[in-house]
């Protein structure tokens, strides 16, 4: 495991759990990297959901109580931290939820390529019916006699 083994949130772990508990602060060590990397102004935020999270962890494996989701979390942690940066540079823009377009559901998206679909399907039958009205002559196969005829093979007396 590493020097994630001697974390605290490992030893905390009983020892058929020590395993997951560990890839899972790995992973969330990670996000939390990359999260710091990225983002234009430091806040500790996002570093706090994800320790509470690792800590819901924990005792989902002690008692089996449900953690929230991640996605949840990140929503939460993201509005808390554009507030922040709200608080702090009013002359900052920060996208939020509502100012962005609305992403069109999954079952819209399928309507319409549905749709497309079918129409595509409609006007490809429309020009094969086009193509079937005309004529088509048909190349006539030449047969020889000597590609058709098989040649018997003598069976030999001993």
């Amino acid at each position: 495991y590493g020097l994630i083994f001697h974390s605290s949130f490992i030893g905390r772990a009983g020892a058929k759990n020590k395993g997951r508990i560990s890839r899972y602060l790995s992973n969330k060590c990670a996000i939390a990297a990359r999260i710091d990397f990225f983002s234009e102004t430091p806040n500790s935020i996002f570093g706090e959901k994800l320790k509470e999270q690792v800590e819901e962890r924990l005792n989902f494996y002690e008692t089996g109580s449900t953690p929230k989701k991640n996605l949840d979390v990140m929503r939460e942690a993201a509005k808390e931290a554009a507030a922040l940066v709200k608080a702090t540079d009013p002359d900052m823009e920060v996208d939020s939820d509502d100012d962005k377009k609305k992403k069109k559901s999954k079952k819209e998206k399928k309507e319409k390529k549905d749709k497309k679909r079918k129409r595509d399907s409609d006007e490809e039958a429309d020009e094969g019916v086009a193509v079937e009205a005309t004529p088509v002559k048909e190349k006539k196969a030449k047969k020889s006699k000597k590609s058709t005829e098989k040649p018997k093979k003598k069976k030999q007396k001993e």
